[in-house]
């Protein structure tokens, strides 16, 4: 399979394995974790000879969990050792092999949390003899709250048994959690929160509606073999994948929004160099290994500054280089600073294709103070805004008028508020109020109001007529 020598995790982590030690290993995406843990566990197995399930491998995503039992088939062919995945959204065909195997005993179950618990209800899944535990991504499952089911599971293994933590990241939440279901554990830390050295990571800081003209652009200057284009808003994959086959470029999406089957078959493709571009939400981020990808584009900066490290070690693995392109917007420049914080290195700011015109200025403490939307009152962002259409200037003309509608209700009708604090918000708007004393204005602007909703409602004409009394308030309530 090409494994000639040990990563440092590996080579950390193999002995402990094989001395029957608890253990919580963190390192960076892309270091090899994956062998790790299954090259010793394969070991026991194989030497002890089990006739029932002894592993059972805990991961956040479907991708991991299929990409997890591809490797254990590889790395387990002369051991005899059987593995099955268990995930969710497939068809009740692959419910039906997911509980036949669940039944006979399969050697090694890798699974995801709310998959496994679904069959564990039903009660054919027999984990009483379980030998050892494996959690891989363990933040990123705590992240995507899977905490109760963890625990659930946990419940009912035995305690008697071999507990392996495996983490891209040392949060205070995941050492909490190991000390519940770990004991005495060893620990492996290596280069946290890291990006590899050999990743080229850049920045641009673009309006929203300039990030399609640099991307057109970065596609057409670098020599790119294949590229994770990833968002943070699975909405936002149909889209862009649309403008990129515009463009000419050979390219699909997955997400959650996509059936399993749907998502392996993009999977396979961008894998057999079919595709050239991959769209993807962050279901992509974590333990999903491709070969060769040149080229990481985030087209949005994803919410936790660790996510960042993750997305970008899709590329420059195992020692090849690779480059990391980060679109920043107004509001997404807080985020940059505090990934810059967690990877201590400020990133090189690029300079915009003279074509696609000027970005916003990197100005992150102004950004955030004007609301995140890169200073609603200064002339760059209002300029921005445009390109993308009146779709998003229009809101904020009409917020503008809204503002500057209700100085108007403060100043002339001030009198009135506190006479009738109740109604005035239904009857403040219109101009015959200000005229003679609050109580008549208000009773014509209330007829007025009828007479509009007995055109339009003839249903409604009795009700209203004959609920004089109580109508304002109906109308304030719609």
């Amino acid at each position: 399979m090409g494994y000639k020598q040990a990563t440092p995790i590996q080579a950390q982590a193999i002995p402990h394995i094989l001395e029957s030690k608890d253990l919580i290993a963190c390192a960076q995406t892309g270091t090899g974790k994956t062998a790790a843990f299954l090259v010793p566990t394969l070991s026991r197995i194989s030497e002890a000879k089990y006739d029932f399930t002894s592993t059972l491998i805990l991961v956040p995503t479907r991708e991991l969990a299929k990409q997890i039992d591809d490797q254990v088939e590889g790395l387990s062919y002369f051991t005899g050792a059987t593995s099955i995945a268990i995930y969710g959204g497939n068809n009740a065909q692959n419910w039906d092999q997911q509980k036949k195997a669940l039944t006979s005993g399969a050697d090694i179950i890798i699974a995801t949390p709310g998959r496994l618990i679904a069959h564990m209800q039903m009660g054919y899944v027999k984990l009483d003899q379980l030998k050892y535990l494996i959690l891989d991504e363990a933040d990123k499952m705590l992240d995507m709250g899977f905490m109760d089911d963890l625990m659930k599971i946990i419940s009912q293994l035995p305690k008697e048994r071999q507990t392996l933590l495996f983490s891209a990241t040392m949060p205070p939440k995941i050492r909490t959690f190991a000390k519940q279901i770990l004991q005495e554990p060893e620990e492996i830390s290596l280069s946290i929160s890291k990006p590899a050295a050999n990743i080229d990571q850049r920045i641009y800081l673009v309006y929203d509606s300039q990030k399609l003209k640099v991307l057109q652009h970065i596609l057409k200057d670098a020599q790119i073999q294949t590229m994770i284009l990833f968002t943070s808003r699975k909405n936002a994959v149909n889209d862009i994948v649309r403008s990129l086959q515009k463009m000419g470029f050979q390219a699909e999406g997955i997400s959650s929004d996509r059936t399993q089957d749907e998502r392996e078959a993009t999977l396979q493709k961008f894998r057999n160099k079919q595709l050239q571009v991959l769209v993807a939400t962050d279901v992509m981020s974590r333990g999903i290994d491709v070969d060769n990808i040149s080229h990481v584009v985030n087209f949005d900066v994803p919410q936790d500054a660790e996510d960042y490290v993750h997305r970008i070690g899709r590329t420059a693995r195992a020692g090849a280089d690779g480059m990391a392109i980060t679109f920043v917007n107004e509001q997404d420049q807080e985020r940059l600073v505090k990934i810059e914080k967690l990877i201590e290195r400020e990133l090189p700011k690029l300079p915009l294709p003279e074509d696609v015109g000027e970005g916003p200025a990197f100005d992150p403490v102004g950004n955030s103070r004007r609301g995140g939307r890169g200073g609603r009152g200064t002339t760059p962002a209002r300029r921005g805004g445009r390109p993308e259409g009146a779709r998003g200037e229009g809101p904020r003309r009409e917020g503008n008028r809204d503002r500057s509608q209700n100085r108007r209700r403060d100043g002339k009708p001030s009198g009135e508020k506190s006479a009738a604090p109740t109604t005035e918000g239904t009857t403040a708007p219109r101009p015959p109020k200000t005229e003679g004393q609050p109580q008549p204005p208000r009773a014509e602007g209330e007829e007025i109001k009828r007479k509009k909703k007995r055109r339009k409602k003839p249903a409604n004409r009795k009700p209203a007529e004959g609920g004089q009394p109580t109508s304002p308030a109906a109308t304030a309530a719609e």
